[in-house]
């Protein structure tokens, strides 16, 4: 359904409602066009016969106690004054900065956490903040004993295992709510919703102790390197295997994703590489090894030129090679004068 459409059915039920006419148009109207994106998206899923647990796209529909609200507002529907949020329906919020604007915003999500706090969410243009010239390559392999092994054994990031540490208070919160738990139909307790509460903000904690881990290691890498070779890894296959906890708990995604916004940030060479082989290719002499190296063998050795390095050291340097990328030593440092390739 087209947005034409939708924005005339809510000009309709508007009409009708009285409820609905009392809030601002702006927030409902991006509303039911995300909506309406969403299940444009599920009929082409539909059309192409993918499996009901793959349409990707379908809006997730949540009872009201557990819906946190979020609203978007267009460019038309706030403006900034004096260091405070208007937004359309004479709502004026004073808003604590983290930092400033850096240009005048397109757009702007209102949204609240599952602590109950409150939060804006600017759109801006993206602007580019060049750091000075290093001459260095760094390639990057993610994992689970170590979340990022590097070529480099300064950037190596270690597994912060935030996780670990807060799960003995996870799991207390966990069983307080399981003994408050309310019954089907009745209402949630006081002490099941302090126990919520608690729970929400040790989630939260541990939250933001990984993104700020991997913000600051991504910040580092950035500062020192002017190319940098990525696995392009997808954790998601993690979660049915054995290392599911330790996996989530390093949060790789989350980190890659830090690492590759820093570089688009600060005008770096940011290249992702298919992660297939990693572990079976030789860094040295480029030879592929017939068998797939077994997760308990941590020493890499090529049956074709004999080099022997850690297993996840190897693949760090394989990301590299294939990105074009190849170092004049162990360091990462590329040759004066050495032109960077395209990844294949």
């Amino acid at each position: 359904m087209r947005p034409a459409q939708l924005d005339r059915m809510l000009t309709e039920a508007r009409a009708r409602t009285p409820w609905l006419r009392a809030g601002s148009s702006v927030p409902q109207q991006q509303v039911i066009r995300d909506f309406g994106r969403s299940r444009a998206k599920a009929h082409k899923d539909i059309e192409a016969r993918l499996p009901m647990t793959r349409r990707a796209g379908m809006p997730t529909y949540k009872t009201k106690r557990e819906a946190l609200p979020s609203l978007n507002y267009t460019r038309r529907g706030f403006r900034l004054k004096d260091g405070r949020l208007h937004l359309a329906g004479g709502i004026v919020l004073t808003v604590v900065w983290s930092r400033a604007l850096p240009a005048e915003p397109s757009s702007v999500r209102v949204y609240q956490d599952s602590l109950g706090h409150w939060y804006c969410s600017f759109v801006v243009p993206a602007q580019v903040q060049p750091l000075p010239a290093t001459g260095q390559a760094l390639g990057v392999d993610w994992g689970v004993k170590e979340t990022a092994t590097t070529t480099s054994d300064a950037h190596d990031l270690p597994h912060p295992e935030h996780g670990r540490k807060a799960q003995e208070k996870l799991s207390r919160y966990d069983r307080m709510m399981a003994r408050r738990k309310p019954k089907t139909g009745q209402p949630a307790s006081k002490g099941y919703r302090e126990a919520r509460k608690l729970r929400a903000k040790a989630y939260k904690k541990v939250a933001r102790q990984r993104e700020d881990t991997g913000r600051k290691w991504a910040k580092k890498v950035v500062r020192d390197h002017d190319a940098i070779a990525v696995e392009d890894f997808r954790p998601k296959f993690l979660a049915r295997t054995t290392m599911a906890r330790k996996a989530a708990d390093a949060a790789i995604g989350a980190t890659k994703a830090a690492l590759v916004e820093m570089g688009r940030k600060h005008g770096r060479d940011i290249r992702l590489v298919h992660p297939a082989h990693t572990t079976m290719d030789c860094a040295h002499c480029d030879a592929r090894a017939k068998h797939a190296l077994p997760l308990g063998e941590c020493t890499y050795t090529c049956t074709a030129c004999g080099a022997s390095s850690p297993r996840d050291k190897n693949s760090a340097r394989v990301m590299l090679v294939r990105a074009g990328l190849n170092p004049a030593g162990a360091d990462g440092g590329r040759p004066p004068g050495a032109l960077l390739q395209e990844a294949a």
